[in-house]
């Protein structure tokens, strides 16, 4: 999207709730206000939940936490806030935002609910690329293992699903049967690693924050401003797609290289997530229905359901520190267990209907 140039034209009715126009040489932009609003508040709740972490305990006033972040207070202040607790806040927010887009990207794609990374098998592709490269103590080669077993995931449930495209039932089918597999596949290198390994990565396979460290907030937020950033250009092809491959050729959308580069840029997502903090399941799955539901917006809902990933993992890891259990819980048993609650409600609703 180029540099904004005279003349502008702006038009829509902002207060209705209609799109608003954006024009100019080199840019045309449509702004819904109710998506951007509802992206607005979710981050505003995220951030608000990630505050409510930072001084969860009462062991840390609000006022010390501030003086904290801003270079105030003593160290001992300082280390409990910046080292440990500021870490694990921020890789949350990241870590949800990046599995809301990529579970939107992956729905939009398949044109099915159930189309998200954690369901289909990317996120245990990913998983098990990761995991090899944990077992052999090279955690510097984490991201990238997870990026390659992702997509070589990504690749074999394309060619099984290949007579219906990214679409429809049988994506789905295939998805869930490769990620049985490599399911089995990472019980299996469990079984043949150390025990300090496999106890290490046990945990890191359930999903958790726990071990979040401030050298690996920079490097995942980057990657998911990178993504999103090429992400927004691609959605509008993809959303183009819903009036069939042929008429969306007619306007100009090539529809596969849209698909593959959206694929790509899933993906790659899914890797961000898996790496920092394990296969978390069940928020790329709500986080964009939850996002549309509150948006009442059509298409993909990127920054939406970025928002609400964001907003759903860092409420659950703030559950996840609060309940008094006998140690540290992981985060991915309580975003299963809102999962579950999620469909069961889903079933209610439908039955009802």
């Amino acid at each position: 999207m180029s540099v904004l140039e005279k003349p502008v034209a702006v038009r829509g009715r902002g207060l209705s709730g209609s799109p608003v126009a954006v024009r100019g040489r080199g840019l045309s932009l449509r702004i819904r206000p109710r998506p951007l609003a509802v992206t607005l508040l979710l981050t505003l709740l995220a951030a608000g939940s990630g505050a409510l972490a930072l001084t969860r305990d009462g062991l840390v006033p609000p006022a010390e936490v501030l003086g904290a972040l801003f270079g105030a207070g003593s160290e001992q202040t300082a280390f409990v806030v910046l080292e440990l607790r500021l870490p694990r806040v921020a890789l949350g927010l990241v870590v949800g935002a990046a599995l809301g887009a990529a579970g939107a990207l992956f729905q939009q794609l398949s044109r099915n609910p159930l189309g998200s990374p954690d369901i289909v098998g990317f996120n245990s592709g990913a998983a098990t690329g990761a995991l090899l490269v944990l077992l052999h103590g090279e955690p510097a080669y984490v991201a990238a293992g997870a990026a390659g077993g992702g997509l070589a995931t990504a690749v074999f449930v394309r060619l099984l699903a290949r007579r219906g495209s990214f679409r429809g039932n049988r994506l789905i089918l295939a998805g869930i049967a490769v990620g049985s597999l490599l399911a089995s596949v990472n019980a299996y290198l469990l079984t043949r690693a150390a025990l300090d390994h496999a106890q290490s990565a046990q945990l890191w396979l359930i999903g958790s924050l726990g071990s979040a460290e401030t050298h690996q907030v920079l490097p995942a937020l980057l990657g998911l401003g990178a993504l999103l950033l090429a992400a927004l250009p691609v959605v509008r092809r993809l959303d183009l797609l819903e009036v069939g491959d042929e008429a969306a050729g007619g306007l100009g959308v090539d529809a596969g290289r849209t698909r593959v580069l959206v694929l790509l840029i899933a993906v790659g997502l899914s890797a961000v997530a898996v790496s920092a903090a394990g296969p978390i399941v069940f928020v790329a799955l709500c986080a964009p229905q939850l996002a549309r539901r509150l948006s009442r917006g059509t298409g993909t809902g990127l920054l939406p359901a970025a928002a609400m990933g964001a907003l759903l993992l860092s409420a659950s890891d703030l559950v996840a520190i609060s309940l008094p259990t006998a140690g540290p819980l992981p985060v991915g048993v309580v975003t299963g267990a809102l999962g579950g609650v999620y469909l069961a409600w889903l079933l209610g609703r439908g039955r009802r209907r």
